[in-house]
């Protein structure tokens, strides 16, 4: 393809730390976000709550909220004129319940008024009448035979295996086995604009949204069939977003169709923004997890077996949590070659929260217990946790619990540089402090797999639309979205590099389903991988139509080079710029303009037997990170990160590296201090004060070094791998603490009295 005959040398866009598309507009505050937009005659929804963990609903009313100045209406089930249930992987999450409501902050009813303090003031006065019902909040124990069944014959949502040869004979005969079950908390996305959508009713039935998300076809699908009207009725529209993670993947659509219900029974404009107590309640957060893991190694360190059990606690309704357990399951063993493997997994229904997808996506849960266990497996052999792993890591030509043969690997790349920047033998060896506080080191080593996988590839495409004007300015549409990562800076890259146009002129515009074919969920790292091959395919024809019109103002002779940078085409001393290449296309009437499509090869991974190619590739990453740990108080500080990261090609290092802060940075709140809580079925700390995460005062200093290993298939060799740098810093840190203090803490978030109720235990 022509594709690859420019996706390799001579670079002048793509590799450089070009700025951010739009780093002037946040930094001057000219960014416009969803809640900044009005309407003319604009209403104002809010939104009525299930106030405990399983009721069934007697009846719902306006009642006082009616005598509410500025109240105009209540929308409740019997307003969807569509179908009633979300129909997203399993379909069992109503947009609105007419009869039972399965978690404390679950949706009910929405009432719209003429400000937003009095949608606020009305919801808070309408009359739910109810019935309390029994309520399951324990995954592990909903598995039993005799549980309370919310779901199905069992409360199971979904469950994989995955057999590798015999694990159970090969543990058996293991010279060490090793084993623990490790749990995992809750972790809420804190993205810094809560969730938020207008809905407009357009003529002929129609419905636009505008609003803060990742998927926008997402909101389109749920739109279009609680309204019950075509998709091309539909239009969605991303404003600009701040911040997602996952967060604002599949549950905007929730939010989105209740705006439109309530625009489309009032035939107006309505505004409906989440406040965080609310935002908290109700959308999706990572799954609590809890793993059981065997590993069994011969008297030389070589890992021989891994038995898991794994166990996602995912909430009142299914939402992601299918797609998430299977992310999780593929990974379960570790980044590992080990001849044998029995993994089970389940995710199972409670009366909390749904949870959904998270950066990381099932893969942060086992992570940490795996990564945790090889530590313990290092110290029972009497071996350097590192060398223990070069041991057993995944290089090229062996497999992975799945099957698929592993190519390309960059584990002893990113393994060999967090070694010598951490200064790993020297500081393994460091003598204790003669006080209380303690330092320690420890590793993690991790694979991720890039894309949706085999799980999503119904769903694994993208398109883009590509127009260069007479001016030479060029526009780009694609169907993945910028929320914060640097999409809009390394799409324009890519599209510049590709048509040799300046990359001052490349812009890309909101993401609108109008513009674009449905290109799949911005997640799973697939935005670089998809998008940007996307815009290759359609940047290649206007690229040749120009280079012909190039040579031709050159006066190139046959056979003489015609080169192309940094919006210059060359021909020895002769020289012509980009805009005027373009605006002598459009004098002679050229198509500039196209559209590009890109499907990623397919996968081989069978669901039923749990063999073959889970993923198209995989990146990889070590992670090291250095602590104080105080021996008195169990208080914990990560003092320095090294870490290392193949993700192909950088196709912008600056943001490369930023992505790696902030992934480690939530990393660490993960391990250290994020700590939801439940009480009784409620959620018991839904703020920002009593669910602590890191700020810039606990980021610890990085060392991040950027490895390529070329991916071919990638634009310009890159893959995705935005997620990565969250899932290793948890278990680093806990086998950090190991190293400093002789405790093993196997459950986050790791507390400083977990600690030290450790250290008191001996």
């Amino acid at each position: 393809m022509a594709k690859k005959k420019i996706a390799a040398e001579g670079l002048f866009c793509v590799g450089k730390s070009q700025g951010r598309k739009d780093a002037l507009s946040k930094a001057l505050g000219t960014a416009r976000y969803t809640d900044d937009y009005s309407y003319g005659g604009m209403l104002y929804a809010a939104t009525v709550r299930s106030p405990r963990p399983h009721i069934k609903i007697r009846g719902i009313r306006a009642g006082a909220a009616a005598e509410v100045k500025g109240f105009v209406t209540l929308v409740t089930a019997a307003d969807i004129p569509g179908r009633r249930m979300w129909s997203l992987v399993i379909n069992d999450y109503p947009f609105l319940p007419d009869r039972t409501a399965r978690f404390a902050g679950e949706a009910l009813a929405l009432a719209v008024a003429e400000t937003q303090e009095a949608a606020e003031a009305a919801a808070k006065l309408v009359e739910v009448y109810y019935e309390e019902l029994p309520y399951l909040d324990d995954p592990v124990k909903g598995l039993e035979p005799d549980a309370l069944k919310i779901y199905g014959d069992n409360n199971v949502f979904s469950s994989f295996v995955i057999k590798k040869g015999d694990a159970d004979k090969a543990l058996g005969k293991a010279a060490v086995v090793v084993e623990r079950v490790f749990k995992t908390n809750y972790q809420v996305h804190v993205y810094l604009e809560t969730q938020a959508m207008i809905a407009f009713p357009e003529a002929e039935n129609g419905m636009t949204v505008y609003g803060s998300m990742q998927c926008p076809y997402y909101v389109l699908d749920g739109v279009s069939e609680a309204l019950g009207i075509a998709h091309n009725k539909v239009r969605i529209v991303q404003r600009t977003t701040g911040g997602g993670f996952g967060g604002k993947e599949e549950v905007p659509t929730i939010v989105g169709v209740h705006a439109a219900l309530c625009a489309r029974k009032t035939g107006r404009p309505v505004k409906l923004v989440y406040n965080r107590v609310e935002d908290f309640q109700s959308m999706s957060k990572r799954h609590p997890g809890w793993v059981k893991i065997a590993y069994g190694a011969d008297r030389n360190g070589r890992l021989v077996a891994a038995r898991v059990k794994y166990v996602l606690d995912a909430g009142a309704y299914s939402t992601m949590s299918p797609v998430v357990l299977w992310r999780g399951t593929v990974h379960a063993a570790g980044p590992y070659s080990i001849p044998n493997a029995d993994i089970s997994t389940f995710a199972v229904a409670t009366n909390k929260v749904p949870c959904g997808a998270y950066r990381g996506f099932g893969q942060p849960q086992v992570a940490f217990a795996n990564e945790s266990l090889m530590d313990e497996l290092a110290e029972k052999l009497g071996m350097d946790p590192l060398e223990l792993r070069l041991k057993n890591i995944l290089r090229d030509g062996d497999t992975t619990a799945t099957g698929q043969v592993i190519k390309n690997s960059g584990l002893e790349e990113v393994i060999s540089a967090v070694r010598k920047k951490s200064g790993w033998e020297k500081n393994r060896r460091r003598a204790p402090a003669a006080g209380p506080k303690q330092y320690g080191i420890g590793l993690s080593v991790n694979y991720y797999g890039v894309g949706l996988g085999a799980m999503g590839r119904y769903l694994d495409r993208a398109g883009a639309n590509v127009m260069v004007s007479k001016d030479g300015s060029v526009r780009i549409a694609v169907g993945n979205v910028e929320m914060g990562q640097g999409a809009l800076t390394v799409l324009a890259q890519i599209g510049a590099e590709t048509l040799n146009a300046p990359y001052c002129g490349v812009e890309l515009t909101d993401v609108d389903t109008a513009r674009v074919p449905d290109s799949g969920p911005t997640v799973a790292s697939r935005t670089t991988l998809m998008s940007g091959n996307a815009i290759i395919d359609a940047c290649n024809p206007i690229r040749a139509r120009m280079f012909v019109v190039a040579r031709e103002l050159l006066e190139a002779k046959s056979g003489a080079v015609v080169n192309a940078s940094g919006g210059i085409f060359s021909c020895g001393a002769k020289t012509v710029t980009f805009a005027a290449v373009a605006s002598e296309c459009w004098k002679r009437r050229l198509k500039m303009a196209e559209q590009g499509w890109y499907v990623p090869e397919r996968t081989s991974f069978d669901l039923k037997t749990g063999r073959g190619d889970a993923y198209v590739t995989y990146s990889y990453a070590a992670n090291v990170a250095e602590i104080s740990a105080d021996s008195e108080t169990g208080e914990v500080r990560v003092e320095r990160l090294i870490c290392a990261h193949d993700m192909g090609k950088a196709v912008n290092p600056d943001l490369v590296i930023g992505q790696i802060h902030g992934g480690a940075l939530q990393g660490i709140g993960y391990a250290l201090y994020e700590n939801l809580l439940h009480k009784d079925g409620v959620m018991w700390n839904p703020n920002m004060t009593d669910y602590v995460v890191p700020s810039a005062f606990e980021a610890p200093a990085y060392d991040a070094t950027i490895v390529e290993k070329p991916y071919r298939a990638g634009p310009y060799n890159a893959k995705g791998f935005g997620e990565l740098p969250l899932i290793g810093p948890s278990a680093a840190i806990a086998n950090a603490i190991k190293h400093a203090l002789g405790v093993r803490v196997p459950q986050t978030p790791l507390l400083p009295e977990k600690v030290w109720a450790a250290l008191e235990a001996g």
